[in-house]
């Protein structure tokens, strides 16, 4: 019966939120065609209303998550235990029975920051008794032959201090067949049967070890979840580009996590690492197969994580996310030029979803978010495609007015940027709200100024990113493709004429939009700015936020400013962040 209630519940949720969201795609196409009317609908208005309802899935997606975690937060006496009530049954005392293997994969990284990661964590598992229940594993799938003799080194004397404390094996592979899945699927064919669980890292990872234990017991407690996922934020950095956005991060995360776990409930994301594996049914059911175009060349899903987590759910285990916020960090590209590298790659991982879209077995909310995870990336174009069509037909029309109108118009763009932003939003809200959130962000006058900026930042940010996977989605239809390669995790400046060679394109739609429409609809000029300024200003954006002294002023004085930086945790205090070391005090008490 309880079985019953439940199952009926979550169906209940998932109706919600498919009526909510497909009404306001409706109304929103609704009041785009009113807003084309003036002068008739003619192809380009077709055209124009074709390629906004292609960025609508995201936006109308993400502002009922924000709406749901709003009220969740706000009323709930517990919202994880809201979202996952299995959460609030575990004490933190129960006995870890099961075996657990900890595999961190890596690819051409230095292994002193991993090292510098994973000892506070094999620490606490040692201290909580709990060392030969655990195994860590480091699978390396390291190209380079000066890395890789160091890093064998490196884990040889980490084995050798942890030798009967905590089980550690170092393999490397010399090809990684199968990129970060394969790795992983190596040693489940080699090892993964000695073990009950698994907890993947990456290589910028870090997790405590309370983090990991907490996944497992809940993992102990219900023998039908499959994957669980931990909610992962940003170490505190001092690169200027990753400190605004791990604060932008940090805000969305946590309300589209919480809404979207609501109502997706056994049908949760997985996102690769910082999560528990429960390995008998990931073994049996979750194995990749290989693609091909032709049949004559293997090719490897680069984005494995979203398909593996809905074998999982179609295999009848439930996967799950628990939005806590101290289960799990990770670093972020300190660049703009990294973080466009990493996010092409993903671009490229999740174009390959749409041969699962037909998948037998699948849940609906699992094909849903296969779509939805195409539709992140293929709405890219549909915005630069909005900006360049509609830069044009403003353009060579009489008045602005004789293309959109106006009062319609207004609404319709007051409504995107609501949507747009309503993740951050929504969490804003609640830290304003709340005392104890505030001062983990600084107070609210720093909070308020880092808001501000974020918004800012976001509406450089994104535009960008949308024009560039607009050119790397075109070729990939040529057969241009990005490999799984490593990334520069130190901040580090990058010179005018590097960021010029790369983002040249950008910079150049940028202008030429702004310039036709100075010559033409100036007054069109202010709201073609949140989709062109981005591009227009790419070049300085990416040197400027990249500067390492700028990076460290930014920490200094509070900008980006985290709560681990005013609350300075002793769980972080071992890795030694320059970022809390160097943060202005606010006179806050460190917390345990």
């Amino acid at each position: 019966m309880q079985a019953d209630a439940a199952g009926n519940e979550i169906f209940g949720r998932r109706l919600l939120f498919a009526v909510l969201f497909a009404a306001t795609m409706a109304g929103s196409l609704a009041l785009a065609a009113l807003a084309l009317a003036p002068g008739g609908f003619g192809i380009i208005d077709a055209i124009l209303l074709g390629l906004f309802a292609m960025t609508l899935p995201w936006m109308v997606a993400g502002f009922w998550n924000a709406v749901i975690a709003f009220l969740i937060m706000r009323f709930s006496v517990d919202p994880v235990a809201a979202v996952m009530p299995m959460a609030a049954r575990i004490c933190g005392d129960e006995p870890v029975t099961a075996s657990t293997a900890i595999l961190l994969c890596i690819r051409n990284e230095l292994p002193e920051r991993m090292i510098r990661n994973l000892e506070p964590m094999l620490a606490g598992l040692d201290a909580a008794g709990c060392g030969e229940r655990f195994h860590l594993y480091v699978l390396s799938d390291t190209s380079d032959a000066d890395i890789a003799g160091n890093e064998e080194a490196c884990f040889a004397t980490l084995t050798s201090r942890w030798r009967d404390r905590v089980g550690i094996t170092y393999r490397r592979r010399v090809v990684n067949t199968g990129f970060k899945a394969g790795n992983i699927r190596d040693f489940c064919e080699r090892w993964g049967s000695k073990y009950d669980f698994a907890v993947t890292l990456d290589a910028d990872s870090f997790m405590t070890a309370d983090a990991i234990l907490r996944l497992v017991r809940i993992m102990q407690a219900d023998p039908g979840l499959g994957i669980l996922q931990g909610l992962i934020v940003g170490l505190p950095s001092t690169s200027a580009f990753a400190r605004v956005f791990q604060f932008g991060m940090r805000l969305g995360m946590r309300s589209y996590t919480i809404g979207s776990a609501w109502w997706q409930g056994d049908c949760g994301p997985y996102w690769g690492h910082n999560a528990a594996l429960r390995l008998e049914p990931f073994i049996a059911h979750c194995a990749l197969p290989v693609l091909s175009e032709d049949g004559s060349e293997d090719r490897h899903i680069l984005s494995h994580d979203q398909i593996e987590a809905v074998l999982m759910r179609a295999a009848g285990y439930a996967v799950r996310v628990l939005p806590q916020e101290d289960l799990g960090w990770e670093g972020n590209p300190p660049t703009l030029l990294e973080f466009i590298r990493r996010d092409l790659r993903w671009c490229q991982g999740n174009m390959q979803y749409w041969r699962f879209l037909s998948l037998p077995g699948l849940k609906p909310v699992s094909r849903y978010q296969l779509v939805l995870a195409i539709l992140m990336f293929i709405g890219s174009p549909a915005w630069i495609g909005l900006l360049v069509l509609g830069t044009l037909a403003v353009a060579f029309s009489d008045t602005p007015a004789n293309f959109i109108r106006p009062d319609a118009g207004m609404a319709l763009f007051v409504c995107v940027l609501v949507m747009w932003f309503s993740p951050k939003i929504a969490t804003a809200v609640e830290i304003l709200l709340r005392p104890e959130l505030r001062r983990g962000f600084g107070g609210a006058g720093l909070f308020i100024l880092n808001y501000v900026i974020e918004t800012a930042y976001s509406i450089l940010l994104c535009p960008l990113l949308w024009f560039g996977h607009t050119i790397f989605l075109i070729g990939l239809l040529f057969g241009r493709e990005i490999g799984w390669i490593g990334q520069t995790r130190d901040d580090h400046a990058v010179p005018f004429t590097l960021a010029l060679h790369n983002l040249w394109p950008h910079t150049l739609l940028g202008w030429v939009v702004l310039g036709l429409l100075a010559m033409t609809q100036p007054a069109a000029i202010p709201y073609a700015l949140f989709l062109a300024a981005g591009p227009a200003l790419a070049v300085p954006f990416a040197v400027v936020t990249a500067w390492p002294r700028f990076g460290s002023f930014t920490a200094r004085i509070g900008i980006g400013r985290l709560p681990e930086e005013t609350m300075r945790p002793v769980v972080l205090l071992p890795l030694a962040l320059p970022a809390i070391e160097s943060a202005m005090p606010l006179h806050q008490p460190s917390s345990v």
